[in-house]
C-alpha cells in the first residue's frame, strides 16, 4: 500500500471535486497534503497552483492534483514554476499519456467540467502510470 504524500489544492470552483479526490487518495493508502482551499468561498486559483508547485519543488511531495473550474487556470499557474509539468486531463487516456510521455507531476482537473467518476479514474491512472522515458527524455528535458 502506498505511503507517499500526494499534494492536492483547488480554488473554490474545484473545492467539491478536491474533497472527493482526497477521499479517494486516502482509500488508496496515500497521505494527503491538502493545501486548500477549504470551502466554496471565492479565492484566486493562482495562489493554489503556486502552493502545489512549491510543495513539489521543495520535496514535500513528488506528485499532486490541482483543481479549478476548468483546470486551465490552475495548470497555467502551476506550470510557471521550474520543474513543474501540470497536465490538464479530461479522461484516462490523457492522464496516461501525460505521465507516460510528459512525466507530468501535477494532474489538473476541472471541477465544473469533469464528473467525479471520470476524475477518480484519471487520478488512479495518473498515479499508477510510470513515465516511459526513452524517446521522450529529450523533449521533457527541453521543458526544464
Amino acid at each position: 500500500m502506498p505511503s507517499e504524500a500526494i499534494v492536492i489544492a483547488s480554488d473554490h470552483a474545484g473545492y467539491e471535486l478536491k474533497e472527493v479526490l482526497k477521499q479517494e487518495l486516502t482509500a488508496m493508502g496515500y497521505q494527503v497534503l491538502d493545501l486548500g482551499t477549504g470551502s466554496t468561498e471565492s479565492v484566486d486559483y493562482p495562489d493554489f497552483g503556486r502552493a502545489a508547485a512549491e510543495a513539489i519543488a521543495d520535496g514535500r511531495s513528488s506528485r499532486g492534483i490541482i483543481v479549478c473550474g476548468t483546470g486551465i487556470g490552475i495548470a497555467i499557474a502551476a506550470n510557471r514554476h521550474p520543474g513543474i509539468r501540470a497536465a490538464l486531463c479530461h479522461d484516462v487516456e490523457t492522464a496516461r499519456l501525460g505521465r507516460e510521455h510528459n512525466d507530468a507531476n501535477l494532474l489538473a482537473l476541472g471541477g465544473r467540467t469533469t464528473d467525479p467518476e471520470t476524475a477518480k479514474a484519471c487520478l488512479k491512472t495518473f498515479l499508477e502510470t510510470p513515465y516511459d522515458g526513452g524517446r521522450h527524455e529529450p523533449r521533457v528535458a527541453k521543458l526544464a
